[in-house]
């Protein structure tokens, strides 16, 4: 018998990030550990999932009738976030949570906390040309 295996879902309008570890780097060349980076206001990490969005009403079925016993249920809309998997996010520390998922640490960022995001794309990608200056 095969084990079950576990899988984040992440709903609404949240992130699941992988928090940015370890030492930084100051402009004259100091390195400040985790502990002395823990009273800054901002944090960043790297998104691994991202839920569907924030949920919106359907309103295309409605047509102003008053008997609604026979509709059938409203289908779930989502208005897409802006963050994609893989994107580096700069977010609000205070807005996060902190999780540990089968051994490694997570923060449960809702959208409304992100700051920026950082995103690299190809500049040629297939079938295109780059610009010769």
């Amino acid at each position: 018998m095969s084990p079950l295996k576990k899988k984040l879902i992440v709903v609404g309008d949240r992130l699941l990030v992988r928090p940015e570890q370890g030492e930084e780097k100051t402009n004259t060349g100091l390195y400040l550990p985790a502990t002395a980076l823990s009273s800054r206001m901002a944090q960043g990490g790297w998104v691994v999932s991202v839920g569907p969005g924030i949920p919106v009403p359907d309103w295309s079925d409605d047509e102003g009738e008053p008997d609604t016993w026979d509709r059938h249920p409203p289908r779930a809309r989502f208005l897409p976030l802006q963050a994609q998997e893989g994107d580096y996010v700069l977010f609000v520390r205070k807005s996060a949570v902190e999780i540990t998922f089968e051994g490694a640490q997570y923060l449960i960022v809702p959208n409304s906390a992100v700051l920026v995001l950082v995103r690299e794309d190809w500049m040629e990608g297939p079938g295109q040309v780059a610009d010769e200056d």
